[in-house]
């Protein structure tokens, strides 16, 4: 996995970059074919926000979050990003395990 952070208006500290990595191993745990991981961290104002781009293989996960904190939009960014690669995750599986019963089904008739 490839991982790329990249602060505007920020310096990426050592620390908020090991924080990162420690939330996207949740990502990992999930899907084994993460190939890029591109995430932006910038600061407006008063408002934090990160986004982050996934290139799994066979799609590309798009998801932003912003906070008064870069910890906690970090959080609420990685939540959203683990749910939707549990999304993705089900799709693939549920239309593996539809083409195989079916399969099975016009065999045994």
């Amino acid at each position: 996995m490839n991982l790329k952070v990249t602060g505007l208006h920020l310096e990426v500290t050592p620390s908020l970059r090991e924080y990162l990595e420690s939330k996207l191993e949740r990502v990992t745990r999930h899907v084994d074919h993460v190939i890029d991981v591109a995430v932006t961290l910038s600061v407006d104002k008063l408002v934090q926000k990160a986004e982050v781009n996934v290139h799994l293989s066979g799609k590309d996960i798009h998801v932003e979050a912003t906070d008064s904190d870069m910890y906690a939009a970090i959080d609420a960014l990685m939540d959203k990003l683990d749910r939707q690669v549990l999304k993705h995750k089900e799709k693939l599986t549920e239309h593996r395990a539809a083409g195989q019963g079916q399969g099975q089904q016009e065999a045994s008739v």
